[in-house]
Order: structure tokens, then C-alpha cells, then sequence
């Protein structure tokens, strides 16, 4: 049996299916990731990338923050590829649970998923820091230098910047899915970005999958390796 026909046969025997996703979900639909060769920390700034997305950064250099953030890490043009749909397809025929994912594009939700923990936030949710109100990303595009609400406050993104902490009410619920589940895909990541990596440890299960195209750590544990594109593998599914 090859891994694709094992994959579905796993699938067919679950519930309760819960996939837990990364960088890798993205690039295939032209979002770089960070780690890769063409990813941002391979790429010549001034400064590291982990710095200009820090918090005290942000706060010290707003306008510097801003420009690099629309300039990297906004792609608006961006489509779900094979992956975000089946996923989303899943979900509404009652099998995934959950999708619990390290990115901030809001491809999930394009797609058609509908119960999506977003470990790291959204480019897509903004608010003034000041008196709350809340902004959508065309105000964020649209905004020359530092975006600001009409209390002249700063409007900054709804993601969690280095430094700062994840939301406490994501994690709750990323545990509870992953450890109520009886399947858990782990896809597009490489599982070195903690606390987020560290989730999976929850899981209980015995259909561990991982589909990425480099081995990570937990390898040994899967109950179901495939080294390949996640979009090449959900389109076979």
C-alpha cells in the first residue's frame, strides 16, 4: 500500500481529525515562509527579520515596522491552494475538528474553514491601540506610513510580534481539539517554533500523519511520514 492510500484509509477511520499546519501550508500559494532558502531570514536587511517583527521594535520604530510588514508579510493577492480546500471540504463533511495553524494569512478562512485557531493572529484583524476599534486589512494597505484611527491612536495588526505572548483562549482551545482528537495531520512545518510546536504533544491519538518536505523532530513518532509538497499530497486525498 503506498503512503497516499494508507493516508486516506486513516482518514476513513477517524472522527475526529484535527490538522495542525505551518509555513509549508502557504508557500505553495506564493507566501514565502522563514526558513527556507528564498524565505525571509535568507534575505539581506539591515537588520534580522526577528527583530523587525519584535515588540520592541514595533514600538520604537513604528514607521520602519510598518514598512517591512506591508512590504513582507502582507500578500492580499494570495489564493488557498489544494491543501486549504480539502482541508475546508473535510470540515464541512463533519471530519475535521479543527484546524489549528501557525499562519497569518487567513487562507483557512478563504477557503471555507470554519473553526480555524490562528496560533499566531491574522493580517486580516487590526485595532487601534488606544480605544480598540477595529480595522480590516484594505485600511491597513490603504494607510500611507502609520496607520491611525480617527482618535489618532495607532492601529496595529491583530498578530503576535516576537516578544509578545499567544492568546491565552487560542491555546485552551488548540489543546482541547488536539487532545480530543483521533487523527492529527501535522503539516508544513518543520516543529521549531515554540510554544506553538509544543501543542502537539497533547495529541493522544494513534494516526499521527506529517507531511513535509524535510524530516523534523517528531519523525520517529508519526505513525505516517510523507516527505513531499502538502499540495501535491491533499490533491490525491
Amino acid at each position: 500500500m503506498d503512503a497516499i492510500e494508507r493516508f486516506r484509509e486513516m482518514l476513513d477511520a477517524s472522527k475526529k481529525v484535527v490538522f495542525f499546519g505551518g509555513a509549508g501550508v502557504s508557500t505553495e500559494s506564493g507566501i514565502p515562509d522563514f526558513r527556507s532558502v528564498d524565505g525571509l531570514y535568507s534575505q539581506k536587511y539591515d537588520l534580522p527579520p526577528e527583530t523587525i517583527i519584535s515588540h520592541r521594535y514595533f514600538i520604537s520604530h513604528t514607521k520602519e515596522f510598518f514598512k517591512f510588514y506591508k512590504d513582507k508579510m502582507i500578500f492580499p493577492d494570495a489564493k488557498p491552494n489544494a491543501c486549504h480546500l480539502k482541508l475546508a471540504e473535510l470540515e464541512a463533511q463533519g471530519k475535521l475538528t479543527a484546524v489549528v495553524t501557525q499562519n497569518i494569512d487567513g487562507l483557512h478562512q478563504r477557503a471555507g474553514s470554519r473553526n480555524v485557531l490562528e496560533l499566531h493572529g491574522s493580517v486580516h484583524r487590526n485595532y487601534c491601540m488606544s480605544c480598540g476599534k477595529k480595522y480590516p486589512l484594505d485600511y491597513i494597505l490603504a494607510s500611507d506610513g502609520v496607520p491611525t484611527c480617527e482618535c489618532g491612536g495607532i492601529v496595529r495588526p491583530d498578530v503576535v510580534l516576537y516578544e509578545e505572548s499567544l492568546d491565552g483562549d487560542v491555546i485552551n482551545r488548540s489543546v482541547k481539539a488536539i487532545s480530543e482528537a483521533d487523527m492529527l495531520i501535522i503539516g508544513g512545518t518543520s516543529l521549531v517554533v515554540y510554544p506553538a510546536a509544543s501543542l502537539i504533544d497533547f495529541y493522544n491519538g494513534d494516526k499521527l500523519v506529517l507531511v513535509n518536505k524535510s524530516a523534523t523532530g517528531v519523525d520517529s513518532r508519526a505513525d505516517l511520514v510523507i516527505k513531499d509538497s502538502i499540495g501535491k499530497v491533499f490533491s490525491q486525498l
